[in-house]
Parts: C-alpha cells; sequence; structure tokens
C-alpha cells in the first residue's frame, strides 16, 4: 500500500518519527524537498547495507513523480523490505497540494 501527499502531510505535522528516502538526484533534493535522506535512485543498489536495519520498519520513499520511487519500492521489496511505501504523486502532487 502506498501514501498519499495529505496522509503524509499530517504524519509529519504531528512530528511523527518517519523514514523518508529522496531518491531523486542531489540537485533535485537541493531545489525543493520534504526532508528524508537523500539517496539518488542509482545508489540505492549499493547502499542496501545501510539501509538494512529498516527492513521490517515503515519505509516512504519519494521522487518527483511517483514513478522513480515505484521502481525503487519494488527493488527493496524484491531485497527483503516488508514495509515501503510510495509517495503517490511525488513531489509534483506535494507541491500542487501546498
Amino acid at each position: 500500500m502506498d501514501i498519499t501527499v495529505q496522509q503524509l502531510k499530517e504524519r509529519l505535522d504531528n512530528k511523527e518519527a518517519i523514514n523518508i528516502i529522496d531518491v531523486r538526484e542531489i540537485h533535485e533534493h537541493e531545489e525543493f524537498n520534504i526532508g528524508g535522506k537523500n539517496i539518488p535512485m542509482g545508489e540505492i543498489p549499493s547502499k542496501l547495507d545501510e539501509l538494512e536495519s529498516l527492513k521490517t520498519k515503515e519505509l516512504i520513499v519519494y521522487c518527483r513523480s511517483g514513478n522513480r520511487s515505484g521502481n525503487i519500492k519494488m527493488f527493496l521489496e524484491s531485497n527483503g523490505f516488508t514495509n515501503v511505501k510510495n509517495l503517490e504523486g511525488g513531489m509534483l502532487a506535494w507541491q500542487e497540494q501546498s
């Protein structure tokens, strides 16, 4: 199951501790981001060891439109991650609702 912009905004507003990964490129992250760790999509496979502690925890991934993060969600799930959510619509949807 994925997460909507509204659901994520509510959780961030409530100051919940959430594991968020921005899979966009560094320059995209620097232009606008909602927090979370920036690991560009191409670097995720080599960073699996770093993410190991999150395998069974909720992990929310996002990108510009939801496409790259959707692919990363599938990749992480195929590597044993059990609770990955993609931010529907990505940063485009986030900015539209701001």
